[in-house]
């Protein structure tokens, strides 16, 4: 697999993508980690820097500027990554059916992801979501409701909440 990789900015940081041959987004990371990331969700992939595709930056950039929508106009695919398949895949979908301004703990997560008590377990699958905020982990917190575990910083996941119209305890 080849991915172009490049980086737009936002109002929480630059952040890098990394899309693939079709313009479909496999890749955000807020900072440096990109590679890392991307080596650790597809084993052996090549990398070539590249500008972002307007199809991924325009649903970006809109959404940072209010329309709460966007994000599902960004075309993804988790496609042959590592952790495509089980309980892993299973959160990572989960993720792109919790709407807009909606938060859930960790172990409703596990929950629809088919493994009721698997809290910690989705918590691991979540620190592995190749494309957070499209696919919005952010939305997922402690069951009091906490700011806990999100790999763009807990700022960014309170900054993320509030813009979304979230509910914060």
């Amino acid at each position: 697999m080849r991915l172009t990789v490049g980086e737009v900015g936002s109002p929480i940081g630059a952040l890098a993508l990394a899309v693939d041959a079709e313009g479909r987004l496999r890749g955000v990371s807020f900072g440096d980690g990109l590679r890392r990331a991307m080596t650790r969700a597809y084993p052996g992939v090549e990398m070539v820097e590249g500008a972002v595709p307007e199809a991924v930056a325009e649903p970006l950039m809109a959404y940072f500027g209010g329309d709460r929508a966007a994000l599902t106009r960004i075309d993804w695919s988790l496609d042959g990554a590592a952790g495509d398949g089980g309980f892993q895949a299973r959160v990572w979908r989960a993720l792109w059916d919790v709407p807009v301004g909606v938060t859930l703990s960790y172990g409703e997560m596990a929950r629809r992801a088919g493994e009721r008590g698997a809290a910690q377990a989705a918590g691991v699958a979540l620190n592995r979501n190749p494309i957070p905020l499209v696919l919005a982990c952010h939305r997922v917190v402690g069951t009091d409701g906490a700011m806990v575990g999100f790999g763009g910083g807990l700022e960014r996941k309170t900054w993320l909440l509030r813009h979304e119209g979230a509910l914060l305890i």
